[in-house]
C-alpha cells in the first residue's frame, strides 16, 4: 500500500486507489499498523482517514448500535486530515460520503442552497472544496449522488436525475462526469424490481439512447483510457448494449478487456447477489455486440 500510493500521481488517481485499498484494509489492522510505524507519513494519515470512513459507512448500512460514534471519529479524522494536507481533495470527498449519513439534514453543512435552479439543498461547500482541489473528482459527485438517494425516503429520482443533468452539462468533455446519467436510468430499474421486456424497454427510449450516445462520444471517445473507471465502462457498455447500439458497444467491451463490474448486469440476474448469472449476462451481451460489430464490418 504504502508503495502503490507513494508512486500515484494525479488526485484522480489517488482518490480511486484510496478508496479500493480502504474497502479492503477497512477490516483489518493493516492501517493502524503502518500510521503506528511512520505516524509523520501523510498518505498513512489519509488512509486513516479513509478506513475510519469506510467503517462507520459499513456500521450505518448494518444499523450497528457504534454508528453515531464511528461516524463521529470519522468526522474528526476528516477535519485532521484537511488541515494536514490541504490540497488533498480525499478529505473532503470523505466528508461527502459521511453527509449521506445525515438524510434527515441535521447538520447545517448538508442544507445549503444550491447552486443552481431545479436543484437541492445539500453539502455543496464541500463538493466545491473538493472541485476546488480536483475538478469533476468522480468520487466526489458520485458521493453527492448518493447523498440525494439519502435525503429523502423515496431517495427521490427526480432530484437524482436533475443533479446528474446539471453536473454532465458543466463538465468538460472527456470527463467521467458525462457517464452520471447512465447510473440513474440504472438505478430506476432497479427500484421498478422490472424484467427483461422493461428493461429492454427502458433503454430502447430516444432519451436513454441519447444519454448512451453523449456518454460514449463525449466521455469516453475523449477521455484516457487508462484512468477510466470500470464501473463507468459497464454502465456504458450496459446502456449501449440495452439501446441496441451494438457496434459502439462492442468498442466499449474491447476497452473492458477481460474484467467485469457485477453492476449493473446484476439487476438481469434473478436476484442482485447472483454474481453468476450476472457474469452470464455480461458474456452474452459481450458476444451480441462482437458478433453484430463483425457483420457490420463485413457488410461495408
Amino acid at each position: 500500500m504504502r508503495e502503490l500510493l507513494a508512486g500515484t500521481r494525479g488526485w484522480a488517481l489517488w482518490t480511486q486507489r484510496t478508496q479500493v485499498l480502504a474497502t479492503v484494509a477497512a477490516g483489518s489492522d493493516t492501517v493502524h499498523t503502518w500510521l503506528a510505524e511512520e505516524p509523520d507519513n501523510t498518505d498513512a494519515v489519509v488512509m486513516r482517514t479513509r478506513v475510519t470512513v469506510e467503517r462507520a459507512l459499513r456500521a450505518h448500512r448494518e444499523g450497528h448500535a457504534r454508528t453515531t460514534d464511528l461516524w463521529r471519529q470519522a468526522w474528526e479524522a476528516c477535519d485532521s486530515a484537511a488541515r494536514l494536507v490541504p490540497a488533498d481533495p480525499v478529505p473532503w470527498v470523505c466528508l461527502l460520503a459521511l453527509a449521506q449519513l445525515d438524510g434527515k439534514q441535521r447538520m447545517e453543512e448538508n442544507r445549503l442552497a444550491p447552486p443552481g435552479p431545479m436543484l437541492f439543498p445539500g453539502p455543496w461547500a464541500l463538493l466545491a472544496e473538493a472541485d476546488k482541489r480536483d475538478p469533476c473528482n468522480r468520487e466526489a459527485y458520485h458521493r453527492m449522488l448518493q447523498f440525494v438517494y439519502a435525503r429523502r425516503a423515496d431517495g427521490s429520482l427526480s432530484e437524482a436525475v436533475n443533479f446528474v443533468q446539471w453536473a454532465a452539462s458543466s463538465a468538460p468533455e472527456g470527463s467521467a462526469l458525462q457517464a452520471l446519467p447512465l447510473f440513474v436510468r440504472v438505478e430506476r430499474y432497479r427500484r421498478e424490481r422490472g424484467n427483461e421486456k422493461a428493461l429492454d424497454l427502458h433503454w430502447v427510449t430516444e432519451d436513454a439512447t441519447r444519454d448512451a450516445l453523449r456518454a460514449l462520444h463525449i466521455w469516453f471517445d475523449k477521455s484516457v483510457p487508462t484512468e477510466n473507471s470500470l464501473l463507468d465502462l459497464n454502465h456504458l457498455a450496459h446502456a449501449l448494449w440495452g439501446s441496441l447500439q451494438l457496434s459502439e458497444a462492442a468498442r466499449v467491451f474491447k476497452a473492458l478487456g477481460p474484467y467485469y463490474t457485477p453492476v449493473p448486469w446484476a439487476y438481469r440476474a434473478r436476484g442482485p447477489d447472483d454474481t453468476t448469472q450476472a457474469e452470464e449476462v455480461f458474456t452474452r451481451a459481450r458476444a451480441r455486440c462482437f458478433a453484430a460489430d463483425r457483420e457490420r464490418k463485413s457488410d461495408s
